[in-house]
């Protein structure tokens, strides 16, 4: 069989993952917004819809049993597909709330157990060499996706709306349709170009309770690492003040200036946060991996717990200042605010899932690692329920002040952590030791 260049798929196959996941955690966030549920409504729901993601390592060994991992692409591709045409139909209906959220959730689901999938049809579909040199190109296409979705289809929506005479749904109905037509091309795509790797089968093998058996213990060894008291605590509150921050951040954005909010228009959104935004969010990312790789973790840990805490000040000039954004000079401070707050993310995020790597060392990394994972996904999912409910309370200046005042709190779990110091720096002289 002729073999399939890898560039052929994996770009496409990491832009299918990340979509979803932008659709459910962004694009829904903006579109309730605008279809005037409260902050505190929409932060509720929207967190939800991380619980998928949160509690795939239970089912995650179910999808090695059941049919083959290219099996599951497909499957979830189309009916991911199916769910968002469904969204699209239901956005103009009366029961537009109750359906829209069921189906968000259906793709979360389907997109998390894509997730599970593809992660492992990449290590079954290319050697190691290969597994290597596409490692950086598969998160560029998952962050093309996050910019397609954050940005684009944001700018698309508010260009409709100046088409059709602010007509929301309408407006929203259309680009769901649209991005439905895109996920059945790239489900068909797939079906033709995805190769067949001979490893790639079923362990039917397995039974269920030797699955169970394995997860308790999984679990067991995962409680009994050294410094397990403070590394879940840094896993759990590291990015707590994010978890607080991230949605409330857009709908201030997106708020009208009575409300306290700047008022940006759909397509200034997506140009502030779906394309500047991703871009520092990007560059942080690179330099702070490019730092460790010099350095080691245990160097870069500090300035980097300041980079991921310190930038949220500027949701707080923001809040007070509230230029004027019929200025150009002003429209360009936000830009940058905001391009220094998610840089700064990009870069202390780099400490916090190298410390997952760090964590999970041992026989058991892969499963120890799903599960650092899902506490990451608690930590962004916990504050996040109350996030909007906080926020109509104090306004949205207090709130903000609350957010980098709760900041302390990633001080605190980071000064308990112990790291080798050699961890992370990259070993000129005997490269096997960077695995």
């Amino acid at each position: 069989m002729k073999k399939i260049n890898p560039w052929a798929w994996v770009s496409t196959l990491y832009f299918a993952e990340g979509l979803p996941y932008v659709v459910v955690t962004t694009l829904s966030l903006v579109m309730y917004k605008q279809l005037n549920l409260s902050n505190a409504e929409i932060t509720f729901y929207t967190s939800w819809l991380n619980l998928p993601w949160l509690i795939k390592p239970l089912w995650s060994p179910f999808v090695d049993i059941l049919k083959t991992k290219r099996w599951w692409i497909l499957s979830m591709q189309i009916l991911i597909g199916a769910a968002l045409a469904g969204v699209a139909f239901t956005i103009p209906t009366g029961f537009w709330f109750q359906s829209t959220f069921a189906l968000f959730f259906l793709i979360a689901f389907s997109s998390a157990t894509h997730d599970i999938a593809a992660d492992g049809f990449y290590m079954l579909g290319l050697n190691q060499h290969e597994q290597a040199y596409f490692v950086g190109i598969r998160s560029t296409f998952y962050r093309l996706a996050t910019i397609f979705g954050q940005g684009v289809l944001v700018m698309i929506v508010g260009d409709l709306q100046v088409y059709f005479r602010n007509s929301i749904r309408l407006s929203w109905s259309l680009v769901f349709y649209g991005i439905t037509g895109l996920f059945i091309a790239l489900w068909l795509y797939h079906r033709y170009i995805l190769p067949l790797p001979k490893e790639d089968r079923p362990h039917m093998q397995l039974e269920a309770s030797q699955i169970w058996e394995d997860f308790v213990h999984t679990l067991v060894t995962f409680f009994q690492k050294p410094q397990v008291c403070a590394g879940i605590c840094f896993m759990l509150f590291y990015r707590m003040p994010e978890g607080l921050l991230a949605k409330v951040s857009t709908l201030f954005l997106l708020d009208a200036g009575h409300n306290g909010g700047l008022g940006l228009a759909p397509q200034d959104l997506g140009l502030v946060q779906g394309t500047v935004g991703v871009v520092g969010l990007t560059l942080g990312g690179i330099l702070g991996g490019l730092g460790v790789s010099s350095n080691g973790m245990k160097k870069w840990l500090w300035p980097m717990v300041c980079a991921i805490t310190l930038p949220d000040a500027v949701y707080i000039y923001l809040s007070y200042a509230l230029p004027d954004l019929s200025s150009i000079f002003n429209y360009v401070i936000v830009n940058i605010c905001v391009f220094v707050e998610q840089f700064g993310y990009g870069f202390g995020f780099t400490a916090y899932m190298l410390y997952l790597i760090y964590y999970s060392r041992g026989k058991y990394k892969t499963s120890h690692y799903a599960l650092c994972t899902a506490l990451m996904t608690a930590s962004l999912m916990l504050p996040g329920l109350v996030a909007g409910w906080l926020q109509e309370q104090v306004g949205y200046r207090m709130f903000f002040i609350i957010v980098l005042a709760c900041c302390s709190v990633t001080f605190l779990v980071s000064s308990f952590l112990k790291i080798d110091p050699s961890f992370g720096k990259k070993n000129v002289d005997n490269p096997a030791a960077n695995e």
